[in-house]
């Protein structure tokens, strides 16, 4: 599959998940996600290992979150063989409260499609400048 069909396939993955979890349902993040991903959380002191682990960590958020409208700004998709890293800034609208967060997606390739082995999710600068005031 040429690259920049790789890479709407990934975007389009990324954002059907945004989607869902706008509305309270994790399990967009969960269904493309691989057995063995690994999830950063600004949120958590640690990093999740393990599609079950972070199932458990989704289950605890489920129906909490809703997003009333985001934008993906900046967005790129890196193809290098079975392996895609998609970045992007996520700015996220609900309740009132807008928050921009820095995200790095890294999907790979397998008999199963793309599914996501790395997630990376952080506040930007001004968020951080935010939490410390």
């Amino acid at each position: 599959m040429p690259e920049d069909q790789v890479s709407a396939q990934i975007l389009g993955m990324e954002q059907a998940a945004l989607d869902r979890w706008g509305r309270g349902d994790p399990d967009g993040f969960l269904e493309i996600s691989a057995p063995d991903v690994v999830y950063f959380d600004p949120f958590l002191p640690q990093r999740i290992d393990g599609l079950d682990a972070l199932r458990q960590y989704y289950s605890e958020l489920r129906g909490k979150i809703f997003i009333d409208s985001y934008e993906i700004v900046a967005s790129e998709v890196q193809v290098r063989g079975e392996i895609a890293l998609l970045t992007y800034c996520l700015v996220s609208r609900g309740g009132g409260d807008e928050m921009r967060w820095n995200t790095t997606e890294v999907y790979r390739r397998g008999d199963d499609g793309w599914r996501i082995v790395h997630s990376h999710w952080s506040f930007t600068q001004p968020e951080l400048a935010n939490l410390q005031a």
